[in-house]
């Protein structure tokens, strides 16, 4: 059975399987949790994610983890929410959520650990985003087995309050 945890903490420090990268579509770094992946990965995760040819919103790329604790990172990019429906930008941001799951159990992965994807400067409400990451992650649970955990990494108090309210059943 698929364990859920809910963290309060920084994503690059996590000893799992994979770390889930929220990108932008350059896949060549930014801010927030971009930025904190790759200064604790090192250069060498950006030599690697410039041969990638970026990433579309929704869509996920994998690269070595390099000095993170994580074997391995996945990108996503996740909706900026004002530039579309908020439907379109509920069905990217779930989207964001199922092909890093597809993709890690594709490589094998276990153990993923996961940010608050879009709730920053990408302007998603964080409140909508909890319901669609809950809604996404226990129907595919409840189809596919395969993971022996979900981990969601929250930076902010806010954040992991939000998420421990939404997975309380976990």
């Amino acid at each position: 059975m698929t364990h859920i945890s809910i963290v309060h903490d920084n994503i690059a420090t996590q000893h799992v399987d994979a770390i889930v990268n929220a990108a932008n579509p350059t896949l060549l770094g930014g801010g927030g949790v971009d930025c904190a992946i790759h200064a604790a990965a090192g250069p060498d995760l950006l030599k690697e994610c410039k041969t990638l040819g970026g990433c579309k919103t929704g869509e996920a790329k994998k690269t070595r983890g390099y000095h993170l604790p994580a074997k391995y990172v996945i990108h996503t990019v996740g909706p900026v929410y004002h530039q579309h429906t908020p439907e379109k930008a509920s069905e990217l941001l779930a989207s964001c959520y199922l092909n890093s799951l597809f993709l890690a159990k594709q490589y094998g992965i276990k153990t993923i650990a996961f940010p608050a994807i879009s709730t920053g400067v990408y302007g998603f409400p964080k409140e909508d985003a909890a319901w669609i990451v809950h809604k996404t992650i226990t129907d595919y649970i409840s189809k596919d087995d395969w993971f022996t955990e979900i981990r969601f990494v929250l930076h902010s108090e806010k954040d992991y309050l939000l998420y421990k309210a939404y997975f309380k059943e976990f």
